[in-house]
């Protein structure tokens, strides 16, 4: 497979948005159906920035249901070296993680997985599963997470 830079990726990813995009303008809170109903081209520069207390950033592209009855959310994330976004967890929705730079440790439910540049995670629905960043660099890394909107669990 090919090495698809961050904006490339993104490129790729309004495709995926043609299955229903947000329309008006990218924001961090929960889209409406009709929104995601519309195509839309995300430009990267736009996109909000969350900045966590752990020194992690988030990029949120969208997130709600499609019309399709299924609940996505598309999001960047830049984890500073040494850091977890979070401890492992399991939810009912699937993940897929495009590693873009740095060097991260997959945690598929109690073994570690070494992932790097151009790789692709994917996390089952309720299968605990954490990440962590193993390099000396920040690491980069893109989510789309689908599922039924369900509690997590």
């Amino acid at each position: 497979m090919e090495q698809l830079d961050r904006r490339d990726l993104f490129v790729a990813l309004s495709a995926f948005g043609a299955l229903g995009a947000l329309a008006g303008t990218a924001r961090a809170q929960e889209s409406t159906t009709a929104e995601l109903s519309v195509s839309k081209v995300f430009s990267y520069d736009a996109l909000p920035v969350t900045k966590l207390p752990n020194g992690h950033e988030m990029r949120r592209v969208m997130s709600g249901t499609l019309p399709t009855g299924e609940f996505v959310e598309i999001h960047e994330s830049i984890l500073p070296a040494g850091k977890m976004p979070h401890p492992a967890h399991k939810h009912p929705n699937s993940e897929v993680l495009f590693i873009q730079s740095g060097k991260l440790e997959y945690i598929d439910v109690d073994k570690p997985i070494r992932v790097g540049p151009g790789d692709i995670v994917f996390s089952a629905s309720n299968v605990m599963h954490g990440l962590k960043n193993v390099g000396a660099t920040p690491a980069t890394y893109i989510v789309v997470s689908v599922g039924k909107q369900l509690k997590e669990g």
